[in-house]
């Protein structure tokens, strides 16, 4: 009887450790057809890809997104708009011998020389001269090296979790803390900062977006004209900013933003191709560009409307009265295909019951938050829309009086 029992409970075990095991390879494959459909579904170039929605930041598509790929010249974008963000576009800046030694592509600064900060931005973005890069680090950062630490730290403040940057420009690099690169989606997530969020993504447009730039050095003796490599900007009409990048190990890369029906689309593109393959990049482009436009929809936010407070008075002789709120959801959700169902979309404000007067209109007393598919996406202020006094019956008998005998 009893080896019958464990015969039954060993049979069961078996049965319940197949069943786990076929589960997992079940999950699995399927987890390898979800990669393969993500890998094939648009036939890329790029070896790693990602497609964002740039107000949200939601991902579209992705192709080895996650992982880890040498950037190249694509690393300008940190080091540009950190300049933009910590100097002064009229600031001087020096080249320094370390600088003048940076290999092509270079601007050929030598030693000694004084440009602006702006002219060896538009020299870095446009040209993506390298030895620019380098006097801008050295001239934000004192030198190289904490100017990397500078990048790093801003990365990790964007959202980054696979970057780490060892040069300004991008060059091939290795340390003990590993190569100089990036992924496809914190690419993009630094992209989006750049355009969208940053104080200063208006300056960072402006000198992306330039065709030419001429500039001298501040002794008049050198001239130099900038052409923007950046030849998706007359590819489509669309397109708000990007930059180029190739290096022996990264290949050929790129980072792109365009605006379609006032939506805003980043993409990035690592190891897409290397010689003779240049233009593999711009063909990844307009796939994931149209593939933004053709399965992308927006569902504007509507949040219904917040709870009156109470409002209480000092005076013994008036009742609390209910006062009314508002709050402003300005915020389309991006879909990402518009063939899915609606995205869960719930709201709940934390406001205060009660308030004590007096009130005065725009006072802010809580908040909505929203939610989609469970993860907080927005958080809004509720504000009063009225103005009460610290007034009652009594205080209003008592001015009555006071005017009668006065």
């Amino acid at each position: 009887m009893y080896r019958s029992v464990e015969r039954i409970r060993i049979k069961h075990r078996l049965s319940v450790l197949f069943f786990v095991i076929l589960y997992v390879v079940a999950f699995f494959i399927a987890g390898m057809q979800q990669d393969v459909y993500a890998m094939d579904d648009l036939s890329l170039y790029a070896g790693n890809a990602v497609l964002i929605d740039g107000e949200t930041g939601d991902i579209l598509y992705a192709k080895n997104g996650s992982a880890r790929h040498p950037n190249a010249s694509t690393t300008k974008i940190l080091t540009c708009i950190l300049a933009l963000e910590c100097g002064d576009l009229s600031d001087t800046v020096t080249a320094s011998s370390y600088a003048a030694k940076m290999p092509e592509v270079r601007l050929g600064v030598r030693e000694g020389e004084i440009f602006t900060l702006e002219d060896m931005l538009y020299a870095m973005m446009l040209e993506s001269y390298n030895d620019a890069a380098v006097v801008i680090a050295e001239h934000i950062g004192g030198d190289v090296q904490h100017f990397a630490d500078m990048m790093n730290a801003k990365a990790e403040e964007i959202g980054c979790r696979a970057t780490y940057f060892i040069t300004p420009n991008g060059l091939d690099a290795q340390d003990e803390n590993g190569i100089h690169g990036t992924s496809a989606e914190d690419l993009a997530r630094i992209m989006r900062y750049c355009v969208v969020i940053s104080p200063q993504k208006d300056n960072f447009l402006k000198i992306t977006r330039t065709r030419s730039y001429t500039f001298s050095d501040s002794s008049g003796a050198r001239s130099f004209v900038c052409s923007n490599h950046n030849a998706f900007l007359d590819m489509s009409d669309e397109a708000l900013s990007g930059k180029t990048g190739f290096t022996c190990d990264a290949g050929y890369c790129y980072i792109g933003a365009a605006e379609h029906d006032g939506h805003t689309y980043i993409w990035a593109l690592l190891g897409c191709g290397w010689p003779n393959n240049k233009t593999y990049k711009w063909k990844d482009s307009r796939t994931l560009l149209a593939y933004a436009e053709e399965n992308t929809a927006y569902t504007e936010l509507s949040a219904p409307d917040p709870p009156d407070v109470n409002v209480t008075f000092s005076s013994r002789s008036a009742k609390t009265v209910r006062c009314t709120t508002a709050c402003s959801v300005d915020m389309a959700i991006c879909s990402s295909c518009k063939t899915k169902g609606a995205d869960d979309i719930k709201y709940k404000y934390n406001v205060l019951d009660t308030i004590a007067a007096p009130v005065m209109e725009g006072t802010v007393i809580g908040c909505l938050e929203v939610y989609k598919d469970g993860k907080l996406i927005d958080i809004e202020p509720v504000y009063i829309k009225e103005i009460l006094p610290d007034t009652g019956f009594e205080d209003e008998l008592l001015d009555i009086l006071k005017s009668a005998f006065m």
